[in-house]
């Protein structure tokens, strides 16, 4: 397996994680009652669970887009010691975003944001080359 593949595996149970984290939040702020109700009414969450939420969602949005890279190098047998210090970037970034963002940590959580959509972006460009 490519590194970049075992990164994509990484980042999926990172996904997970995100996905427990806002949950288990969630929960404590609406009740499980709500929280298993067929939700008619949409739920708002605010505080942690809100931003833990935001944090998941913006990780599926990334996660797409990253996958799309490992999946040229990988198929594109483009895989290189720079596609793959790309992809742990990435990651890395993704594991920083979410305290960054469950803290409210302005500019940086946008910074650090950035730095994974920047390593992502050198994937693609690095396979394309």
């Amino acid at each position: 397996m490519t590194p970049e593949l075992t990164v994509l595996a990484l980042a999926g149970l990172l996904q997970v994680v995100q996905f427990v984290l806002y949950s288990v939040t969630a929960n404590l702020q609406v009740g499980p009652q709500k929280a298993m109700s067929p939700r008619d009414e949409p739920i708002h969450l605010t505080g942690i669970a809100g931003r833990f939420q935001r944090a998941m969602n913006n990780h599926f949005e990334g996660l797409v887009l990253f996958t799309i890279a490992v999946v040229v190098v990988t198929l594109g047998e483009q895989s290189t010691p720079f596609t793959a210090l790309c992809a742990h970037t990435y990651l890395i970034a993704r594991i920083l975003y979410i305290p960054a963002y469950a803290q409210g940590l302005a500019p940086w959580r946008s910074v650090i944001w950035f730095v994974g959509f920047a390593a992502t972006v050198a994937m693609l460009l690095a396979a394309l080359l």
